[in-house]
């Protein structure tokens, strides 16, 4: 793990050297985001995202299918194309052709977890502070003492009020410190449509907010702290209509949680169901006129996973090749390309959502890494 930090930490200075300084309100007259949509889906594999379903864990032992027909017919296909596009058709039909995708191996392209422990707060962490901090080495529910970009662009002239977070692990008001921050997180199963910090009760809004709580009294709870991802995006595309953020983050846990479970085709499922939410979500986005082709959308995982027929349902430090993940921006500013012979880091995304809205982070945050290449 030494060696690993080593090299990680060699990456992020590289990155850094090629950042560009600047004031940080510095926005360019061309720029057209306005608002940014950071979306992470928990520990969703690369290998998934780039070849579709695996064939050695379709089966009982590996992937503890219990329909293997029907999983094989909704998602296994002769290619890696073809299976990627049966099992993230938006991703790969929409976001991937007018955008741009990174960790593909197939094209030389890496993206990765520098803070070496491989597992959700420290991922987390490190994608919302822009650098791994070593005193985050568990998912305990402790304050984040690292102020988060969302955080950092809330207390901005024009986001006051214009940034919340819906989350489907528990955690997160913990790693966003919400009390800190006074961003409104809503997270695990904490209800919705009483939510003080939303503002939406007794609006049309807020009334919906409040038949998604009565559908999460009524579900039976298979994860303690994981909501069902249905309820968390549903309820950040209603607060999205009602309240219009500059700055929203949707975070989805389900793909974590039944690869744990060691259940291939829930897992697969969840990819589905997430790639059509985030469709959905999109679909929203382009329909408003405080959106539309006025919205980057940041895409990434907190971590990988496993790359065999065992060490699929897990990660960590000790679980080889967890530390690859991918990553995937769209919007007006990014010029569509394949990216080829690169290597990212989780910790750009912090500085990616701030430069994606005219903002220089590392300058107030100087061991932050630098914006992701595509992002001026």
């Amino acid at each position: 793990m030494t060696r690993f930090l080593t090299v990680c930490l060699f990456i992020t200075a590289l990155l850094r050297s090629t950042a560009v300084s600047g004031q940080s309100t510095d926005r360019s007259p061309e720029r057209m985001t306005h608002n940014v949509v950071l979306v992470t889906v928990d520990g969703l594999r690369w290998q998934e995202v780039f070849g579709g379903s695996e064939e050695a864990l379709l089966d009982k032992d590996a992937g503890g299918i219990k329909d293997i027909d029907a999983t094989r017919k909704r998602f296994h296909r002769e290619t890696a194309e073809e299976r990627r596009a049966a099992l993230m058709p938006f991703f790969w039909s929409v976001i991937a052709k007018e955008g741009v995708v990174y960790g593909n191996p197939e094209h030389d392209s890496r993206a990765l977890v520098t803070n070496g422990l491989n597992f959700s707060y420290p991922g987390y962490s490190e994608i919302l502070c822009g650098y791994a901090d070593p005193a985050i080495d568990s998912n305990a529910k402790k304050d984040n003492t690292n102020i988060t970009v969302l955080e950092w662009m809330h207390s901005k002239p024009g986001f006051e009020k214009s940034v919340a977070a819906f989350c489907s692990w528990d955690v997160f008001p913990f790693i966003i410190n919400e009390n800190r921050s006074r961003i409104p997180v809503n997270a695990g199963w904490e209800p919705l449509g009483t939510d003080e910090t939303l503002g939406l009760r007794g609006t049309p809004a807020g009334n919906v907010l409040s038949n998604l709580d009565e559908i999460s009294r009524e579900f039976p709870r298979y994860f303690s702290d994981v909501r069902y991802d249905y309820i968390t995006y549903r309820a950040a595309e209603e607060y999205v209509r009602a309240r219009k953020p500059r700055l929203l983050y949707l975070s989805l846990g389900e793909t974590d949680d039944w690869a744990h479970a060691g259940r291939y085709d829930l897992y697969l499922d969840a990819a589905s169901r997430t790639d059509d939410y985030i469709r959905r979500l999109w679909q929203t986005l382009q329909s408003m006129p405080e959106y539309k082709g006025r919205t980057t959308l940041i895409l990434t995982t907190d971590h990988g996973r496993g790359d065999n027929r065992v060490d699929w349902k897990n990660h960590g430090e000790k679980i080889e090749g967890s530390e690859f993940i991918w990553m995937a921006v769209v919007g007006p500013d990014i010029a569509p390309e394949i990216i080829r012979n690169s290597t990212v880091t989780q910790s750009q995304v912090a500085s990616s959502v701030a430069a994606a809205l005219g903002f220089n982070y590392i300058d107030e945050v100087p061991n932050a890494a630098s914006p992701l290449p595509v992002i001026k």
